[in-house]
């Protein structure tokens, strides 16, 4: 009904421009004093060239148009049906009508001068209603003060959509680094510095919010302009990466709300995806606690490789059920089994093994949240220690080609009982590697944004309560990777190992966690200790301030990969080992008491350099200050070789 209406409204109001256009074409070839003789042709011109203006408006599709969003294009589509349809009348009165009623007569000169008042007029028409739309009069008082940082395409698109879809953000600004668009205009708004002006700009003009619209900036100079931004106070958004973008099409909907992962300002890991398919592809994939985050992203990447079945297994029926539902969705021709098993049952382990027979195996399966661990430590052996040792031998009984396990720098001289058994688990994997003709390998990487339990949701969650964010320590300093990064170094390290190895992503620079909160405040558009305070609860059992990514015994040598490390593997006495995992075997088969004590003896036997009974607060800023420097003296060192 409403496209009827706008269609009867068109054409009518369409009708009278043309009849006006003929009429203003005869004023102007009689210099506007019409003879009577014409005048009388007035009733049988006015209809015949209306309806067939109409008719060639309707061929080439005007009223298909949505004219708030008229361009250059739809112009000519005017000016070529003003065109067809005066050269139609022209044709029709001349040879046909003329002949027959040789008393109406119309001038020549009045076809052109039709053709171009037409143009004017029914163009115009739809010009005006675009500028109408396009208008903002004067600022409103539901109007947020917006700037605009790149006044290059993408930033003029997204002004464009403000003023189309009458956004609450009115922009007032443009910022480009480019020194030629200084001091000019785009569509009306001022180019009024670089990067470097930001803070003086916000202040200037009051602004309430600030949109990073260059998509194809490289992650450091995004984390540099946002940087720039955070310290303004104001809202920052950010248009979504070029890769991201379809088509070019930018929409309000799009702009999204700057990530941690913005200021991280390092490019991803990129993965050589031909090299990935030789060992993955066509082959049956077994991934372990495929419902976690990491599980959950292995499985989307290693589904896009074609394998020729992929297993998800999990304990928790829902986050197997949700991956399981999105990979149908996205590989609908893929071959997925679902398994519901504890990786801490051996014979259901060994039934899964003999059934499917996978290839290769990623196991990320495993407690890793180190308070709750330290408060059930033989949870964490039973899950780390005993189910990876299952998981691990069942793949070199089947005869799996290789074996990824899913580490944590946590493991490196730990100081939680999550650690540890994350690095007897890495000892399994050696052990095993030298009797087995399974690759074994396990990668080793730092914390991971938005993962389940990690700092960045909870520091969110707390910013959306009002506050106060806690953090455990001023000088708590991690390493920070996303997920897809951290996937992507799996997939990598299955390729490149070759038995034995612990792989070691180059993370960047560690990130101090209240610098983090104070970001994530920031960003929200608050301030620290101001809007929000942050509290400093003190440091949680088995927590350290600083994270390594190596021993000093282990040292480690580059690879083909410039952002992937290898660590040399240390000679691990079997029979203390097998001797100190009996023991844990014994305990848990005749259910024995021990306490937490007890435990964490035995762990200190297998993993020397677990440190359990030093004082965690004991960590001063010196000490802290030297880790950190030792860690980038060795990243710097290894990027040199």
């Amino acid at each position: 009904m409403f496209n009827r209406i706008r269609l009867g409204l068109l054409l009518a109001v369409d009708a009278l421009l043309i009849i006006l256009s003929v009429y203003i074409a005869y004023l102007l070839r009689f210099d506007f004093s019409i003879k009577s003789q014409f005048i009388k042709t007035f009733s049988y011109v006015f209809p015949v060239s209306a309806t067939l203006l109409l008719t060639s408006f309707f061929i080439f599709r005007i009223y298909k148009r949505i004219w708030q969003y008229a361009s250059l294009g739809d112009l000519i589509a005017i000016l070529k049906g003003a065109f067809v349809g005066t050269g139609a009348f022209f044709l029709l009165h001349h040879l046909v009508i003329h002949h027959y009623y040789p008393h109406l007569v119309v001038p020549r000169s009045i076809y052109p001068l039709t053709l171009i008042v037409c143009f004017l007029t029914v163009g115009g028409s739809r010009a005006v209603w675009r500028l109408i739309r396009d208008r903002y009069g004067r600022m409103m008082p539901y109007h947020r003060k917006a700037l605009v940082v790149g006044a290059g395409e993408v930033g003029v698109m997204i002004v464009k959509e403000m003023r189309q879809v009458r956004s609450e953000l009115y922009p007032v600004a443009f910022i480009d680094d480019n020194v030629r668009k200084q001091s000019y205009e785009v569509m009306g708004i001022p180019v009024v510095g670089t990067r470097y002006d930001i803070p003086s700009v916000v202040k200037r003009f009051k602004i309430d919010d600030i949109i990073v619209a260059i998509p194809t900036a490289s992650r450091t100079d995004v984390a540099e302009i946002i940087n720039l931004c955070k310290e303004t106070g104001c809202q920052i958004k950010i248009v979504p990466r070029m890769n991201d973008l379809i088509n070019g099409k930018v929409t309000i909907n799009m702009i999204r709300d700057v990530s941690v992962e913005d200021l991280l300002g390092r490019d991803p890991v990129k993965v050589e995806f031909d090299e990935i398919s030789k060992y993955l592809r066509g082959r049956v994939i077994l991934v372990t606690g495929a419902g976690g985050s990491i599980g959950s992203e292995i499985c989307r990447q290693v589904a896009a490789i074609n394998p020729m079945r992929l297993i998800l297994l999990g304990h928790g029926e829902n986050s197997i059920y949700e991956i399981e539902l999105e990979l149908r969705k996205s590989f609908p021709s893929l071959e997925i089994t679902t398994i519901i098993a504890d990786v801490q049952e051996r014979p259901r382990m060994e039934q899964v093994f003999g059934l499917y027979r996978p290839e290769v195996v990623f196991h990320a399966a495993a407690h890793k949240h180190v308070p709750l661990m330290e408060n059930n430590p033989f949870e964490a052996i039973k899950n780390n220690v005993f189910g990876t040792r299952n998981v691990a031998e069942c793949a070199h009984a089947y005869g799996a080609k290789r074996f990824v396990l899913i580490s944590t720098d946590k493991a490196v001289n730990p100081t939680s009982v999550m650690g540890a058994t994350k690095r007897i688990a890495e000892m399994i994997l050696q052990t095993l590697n030298g009797k087995s003709d399974t690759i074994f390998a396990a990668v080793r990487f730092g914390n991971v944004l938005g993962s389940r339990g990690s700092v960045i949701p909870v520091f969110k969650k707390q910013i959306e309560d009002g506050g106060p964010v806690t953090v455990t320590h001023p000088d708590m300093v991690r390493y920070f990777m996303t997920i897809p990064e951290a996937v992507q170094l799996v997939i990598q390290a299955g390729s490149l190992a070759t038995g034995g190895e612990i792989f070691i992503l180059d993370m960047g620079k560690p990130v101090k966690i209240a610098d983090l909160a104070k970001d994530l405040i920031r960003l929200s558009g608050l301030e620290p200790d101001k809007d929000i305070q942050i509290v400093y609860t003190g440091l949680r059992p088995g927590e350290k301030l600083f994270e390594e990514i190596l021993t000093s015994e282990e040292g480690a040598a580059t690879t083909k990969h410039d952002r992937i490390y290898v660590s040399r593997s240390l000679e691990i006495s079997n029979l203390e080992f097998e001797q100190a995992v009996t023991e844990f075997d014994r305990i848990h088969r005749e259910e024995l008491p021990i306490d937490s004590d007890q435990i964490r003896s035995l762990l200190k036997k297998v993993v020397p350099t677990y440190r359990w009974q030093m004082s965690n607060t004991s960590f001063d800023q010196t000490t802290v200050s030297e880790q950190i420097r030792a860690s980038l003296e060795l990243v710097a060192a290894l990027e040199n070789k």
